[in-house]
């Protein structure tokens, strides 16, 4: 019985401190924000939101209400809400656009959409939002401390969205479709250069230009192994001492050996 009555009392008591904790009818928005700090503070995001958007209604307009606009982003991005925080972080842009936070919030907004970027297999919209709003970030903050780390972001959200074309395009090669392998390659070449992607599909759509010719009828042969010699010239170009050299020196000797027999195929067919 002396058990259940010290239990009553705890919870009596914390349930007293908790109503302390929250905001009620009647508290000026000092206290208000008081308490909202309070609850971010001690890591209680979620109550903290809560605590700042009732802050912000009553507040807006004044010194207070933009505090509590930008903690309310920050709450919801610690709570790990991101798309809910990159419209908080948007809204502190729009309502507080010469604040000196302006900066912090753009990255972070940025950065919420890197969180959001899923794995490369996945729709791969919040991968380029989060590379167009870093993009935007170093355009207009070029001596910010954070333009490394932005790059860098950028440079692994690009190695994504590489990824996940090449990957396409080995797909069509592995099922015998080598033109639409081809046509994907390109897509990484002509977009992602600068990614370890680029080099390895440069080989890649050389190997499925040859097959492409392997496969098709002898009146078109001709004109698709001459793709792949064009595959490996630009592979001379852009990677003149690239690491799978030796490969591209190979599949040279065969589509240049099919090229040859090609053409002599369709000789012996005009002179006949």
């Amino acid at each position: 019985m002396r058990t259940l009555f010290t239990l009553f009392l705890m919870a009596l008591v914390l349930s007293s401190c908790r109503s302390t904790e929250l905001i009620r009818p009647g508290d000026s928005i000092e206290v208000a924000y008081e308490k909202a700090m309070n609850q971010f503070v001690n890591e209680n995001y979620t109550e903290a939101a809560r605590a700042f958007e009732t802050v912000v209604s009553i507040g807006r307009g004044t010194d207070i209400g933009q505090d509590a606009q930008f903690y309310l982003a920050e709450s919801y991005f610690n709570a790990r809400r991101f798309l809910i925080a990159a419209s908080e972080y948007d809204r502190y842009v729009q309502f507080h656009p010469n604040s000196p936070r302006r900066m912090d919030v753009e990255f972070k907004r940025a950065k919420c959409y890197y969180e959001l970027s899923p794995r490369y297999k996945l729709d791969q919209t919040y991968t380029r939002q989060a590379i167009e709003n870093f993009r935007l970030f170093l355009s207009r903050y070029p001596d910010s401390d954070k333009v490394e780390e932005a790059s860098g972001y950028i440079t692994e959200l690009r190695e994504k969205l590489a990824k996940k074309q090449y990957t396409a395009a080995a797909f069509y090669k592995r099922t015998s479709r080598y033109n639409a392998a081809a046509i994907y390659y390109d897509i990484v070449i002509d977009e992602y250069p600068e990614t370890k992607w680029a080099e390895r599909s440069l080989v890649e759509q050389m190997e499925a230009y040859i097959l492409y010719a392997e496969n098709s009828v002898p009146r078109r042969q001709a004109e698709r192994f001459q793709k792949a010699l064009d595959s490996y010239n630009t592979y001379l170009q852009l990677f003149p001492r690239g690491e799978n050299r030796s490969k591209v020196e190979d599949l040279y000797d065969r589509a240049q050996r099919g090229l040859a027999a090609a053409e002599r195929r369709d000789e012996m067919a005009q002179s006949d």
